[in-house]
């Protein structure tokens, strides 16, 4: 007899590094609250049937290819790397990349030895590339049509090369204070990576499904209000198009009559870049007053 599939969510998320905090805190955002104990390695959703995974950052993509984590939270250096592994063996795509978050901000770059004779890309043919992605930097290497050497290695990436393992290095890059370190200069990026949301491809039950469609709508919203404001602003009805042209980013304005005034009207608008007070300062020049600016704390579509 067949076990009925968990009908509690899964999500898999990094168990520590760089992107633990911000995606717990992502989903508390979404309104998750959760028990977990200090050395416990799930924590268990207490209003929402959702469990969250703390796991190896590398395991996550397969975790969610195979069913095991509805759900994953990771880089996109380690998505696209697994992601090309995983076509290697099998066409169909593992798993569907719902969006790109706004944390883990990092590149993955080439780094050239001081005074070297490799300068950049077009040095690097019959070159030796230390990486710890060669799936990312093959598929790059082949979209270029560059024909080179690339050299698996995990760890400290940055040593090959004094090592004698490799010519170049192709590693993520965030500062760039390790590679000056170790006497290497940034080249070329071939990706950009944030943190990224997975699905899995496999179909899950009606019941299952409107709950991961109400959390990705909620993390949806929650991206959405990062650093939009809510302004509030007497101003000339004359000056409307004025004002929507100093607030790029922002949505169709709510225009409001005042009392006793036909000229002046209150306008609400939802303004999703950062508002500076030069901004503030040109909108009191056309003529607005009583300027407010609020945060926005939560925000539906």
């Amino acid at each position: 007899m067949t076990k009925p599939k968990d009908a509690r969510i899964k999500i898999a998320i990094q168990k520590s590094g760089r992107l633990t905090e911000h995606s717990l805190e992502l989903l508390q955002r979404c309104g998750l609250k959760y028990t977990r104990g200090p050395d416990q390695l799930i924590a268990y959703g207490e209003n929402m049937p959702v469990d969250v995974l703390m796991v190896r950052d590398d395991d996550i993509p397969g975790l969610v290819r195979d069913d095991v984590c509805d759900l994953g939270i990771a880089g996109m250096n380690i998505v696209e790397e697994r992601r090309l592994h995983f076509l290697e063996r099998d066409p169909a795509q593992p798993f569907r990349i719902v969006r790109q978050l706004d944390f883990g901000h990092c590149r993955l770059a080439f780094g050239y030895p001081e005074g070297g004779s490799v300068l950049s890309k077009a040095d690097l043919a019959g070159t030796r590339i230390a990486t710890s992605y060669p799936s990312i930097v093959r598929d790059y290497l082949a979209r270029e049509g560059i024909k080179a050497q690339v050299v698996e290695f995990s760890g400290s990436v940055e040593i090959a090369p004094s090592l004698g393992r490799a010519d170049v290095i192709c590693d993520l890059v965030s500062t760039g204070a390790t590679l000056a370190a170790n006497k290497l200069r940034e080249g070329e990026t071939i990706l950009e990576s944030t943190a990224a949301l997975l699905q899995t491809p496999v179909a899950v039950p009606e019941e299952k499904s409107a709950w991961i469609g109400r959390l990705l709508q909620r993390v949806e919203g929650v991206l959405q209000v990062r650093g939009s404001k809510y302004i509030m602003m007497h101003a000339p009805r004359s000056a409307l198009a004025q004002i929507a042209a100093l607030l790029p980013g922002s949505e169709s304005p709510t225009v409001l009559p005042l009392e006793g005034r036909d000229d002046r009207v209150a306008v609400h608008v939802v303004c999703r870049e950062n508002v500076f007070w030069e901004t503030l300062e040109s909108l009191k020049s056309i003529g607005a007053s009583s300027l407010l600016v609020l945060p926005v704390e939560k925000m539906l579509a």
